[in-house]
């Protein structure tokens, strides 16, 4: 995020039009976390599917994909990999510029195995910390020793930002953690972090099973995050919301309004979570791999509704739409189309 004047930034609809698309790659089978609200709730299949990416078949995907901005090593807890040093100086061989992992943080807290990876080629960081005490962070985590080893992957990286790695924080909010999107922010960025992200939850795996004591309303995440902007005490926190459609957030600064990245990767056939008449298709880019590509928009057109009225929204083009979970338990009244001319993709 550029730093610049506010008056020559993009809004958000030009930052959507224009984001390219991100190259996950699934690596970690397991998770050392246990999080409430983990998407990956199946955690046998991912064992299988993460499993089954090899380094041959990463590097495949590597170069099936030469040119990309970003590829990040992400599912599950990347780190669990023994291979992960040698995957990311693979990455940065094949001329990958941006070269990330989301990661919980806890195996950073070695800081020789963090030097490692920055030097094999790391150079962003994603990690996942859900509250500013370890009460909040291990009350979400259910994983005792979790926050200080977090906190201490954080430092780690601090110590490397020197030789240019970047440290970004992911904040999932629940009901738990809304009230104190202040403190965690002050917390994380005196520890150094670069961007704090607070990301609205995917209403699917345990955020679907426990929904109804995690899960906040659109609006009131919103409004505890407008609060939070007039609190904070600075013209341009770097802090974004994200995941959240955006009729929720009008009037927040577009600076501050964050997006998912769009992002495509590889599962294995029988993993795969796609439209059946989609699949031989995809099938047919995995080259006799045995592989699918999988894309963020698959997810959300599976999983995320619309409603005629939001063919009168200005951010109608850029909208994913609801989660239909999140629907099922709240409906739609919350949700006001903003009127005005269309942003075009």
């Amino acid at each position: 995020m550029s730093d610049g004047a506010n008056a020559a930034e993009p809004t958000i609809a030009e930052r959507l039009s224009t984001r390219e698309p991100r190259i996950h790659v699934s690596i970690g089978a397991v998770c050392n976390n246990n999080c409430v609200f983990c998407m990956e709730e199946d955690r046998d299949g991912r064992y299988v599917n993460n499993s089954a990416m090899t380094t041959e078949r990463v590097r495949w995907i590597l170069e099936q994909n030469q040119g990309a901005e970003e590829v990040c090593f992400t599912s599950g807890e990347p780190t669990t990999r023994p291979e992960l040093p040698e995957l990311v100086s693979m990455a940065k061989g094949l001329g990958y510029r941006k070269i990330s992992v989301m990661t919980n943080g806890r195996r950073l807290s070695h800081l020789p195995y963090a030097a490692l990876l920055a030097k094999a080629g790391m150079n962003r960081f994603y990690v996942s910390i859900h509250g500013h005490t370890k009460k909040l962070h291990e009350g979400l985590t259910r994983t005792p020793d979790s926050f200080e080893q977090t906190a201490a992957g954080l430092a780690s990286i601090t110590k490397l930002k020197r030789f240019g790695v970047e440290l970004h924080t992911s904040t999932v909010i629940t009901d738990r953690n809304l009230p104190h999107m202040l403190d965690i922010y002050r917390f994380l960025r005196q520890a150094g972090v670069d961007q704090v992200v607070f990301n609205v939850m995917q209403a699917n795996g345990r955020a679907d099973t426990y929904f109804e004591q995690i899960f906040p309303r659109y609006t009131d995440i919103a409004a505890a995050f407008r609060r939070f902007l007039a609190d904070v005490g600075e013209r341009r926190p770097m802090a974004f919301l994200v995941d959240i459609p955006l009729c929720t957030t009008e009037g927040v600064a577009d600076f501050n309004r964050g997006y998912v990245e769009k992002y495509q990767h590889f599962d294995l056939g029988a993993q795969a979570n796609l439209d059946a008449a989609r699949a031989p298709e995809r099938a047919g880019d995995g080259r006799g791999r045995g592989l699918v590509l999988v894309t963020r928009q698959d997810l959300d057109e599976a999983q995320r509704d619309k409603r005629e009225a939001c063919g009168t929204c200005k951010y109608g083009p850029q909208c994913e739409g609801v989660w239909r979970n999140y629907l099922k338990r709240y409906g739609w009244d919350e949700f006001e189309p903003i009127l005005g001319a269309p942003n075009a993709r």
